[in-house]
């Protein structure tokens, strides 16, 4: 029961730090990158959809990304989800595909979004810290109900906070490595 505890938290901590590279995927960095526009709804036929199932999102230039949408009806519906949503990119469109030129950063702005994934580093750890709150609670609680000697406690206690560390190690790497890549470009 109490590697089950651990397997668990194992998990949970992966998953954590999954939302978190999701979520720094979709801070825009001065580069193209279609995970800018996971998460733009679009109204088709009265349904809202995900962008990336109507159309085509590809990137042929560091600055560019290029919406070929499956429906040429649907253009306008996708400009204007695209206008709606807070990517700040204005899309161009010419009949048959829609253009979005990502533009340059200014230093100001890329300080800003720094300090944007600073703020999500931290929400991811602090997800983590819960995470494991919640695991030493279980081992607690598993030790009172007479599963656990109170040595076995202590040793699963520090395999939690190994993966704690472990995680949020992790996450401050992925944090450092998306600054980099924000203020190198």
């Amino acid at each position: 029961m109490s590697q089950q505890v651990l397997n668990n938290t194992q998990k949970d901590m992966d998953n954590a730090l999954q939302a978190f590279t999701r979520e720094l995927g979709s801070i825009r960095a001065g580069r193209a990158n279609a995970s800018l526009l996971d998460g733009i709804m679009v109204s088709y036929y009265g349904a809202n959809t995900p962008l990336n199932q109507l159309a085509q999102i590809s990137v042929p230039e560091a600055r560019m990304i290029v919406i070929t949408p499956y429906d040429k009806n649907i253009l306008t519906d996708i400009e204007k989800a695209i206008n709606k949503s807070e990517i700040g990119i204005t899309p161009s469109n010419d009949g048959s595909i829609i253009r979005l030129i990502v533009p340059q950063l200014t230093e100001e702005r890329r300080r800003e979004i720094a300090k944007q994934v600073g703020e999500e580093a931290e929400n991811a750890k602090v997800s983590i810290r819960n995470i494991r709150r919640a695991a030493i609670d279980d081992l607690r609680k598993l030790e009172k109900d007479g599963d656990l000697s109170q040595d076995e406690l202590h040793r699963f206690e520090a395999e939690v906070q190994k993966l704690t560390d472990d995680a949020v190690k992790e996450a401050d790497q992925i944090a450092a490595e998306k600054e980099k890549e924000i203020i190198e470009d």
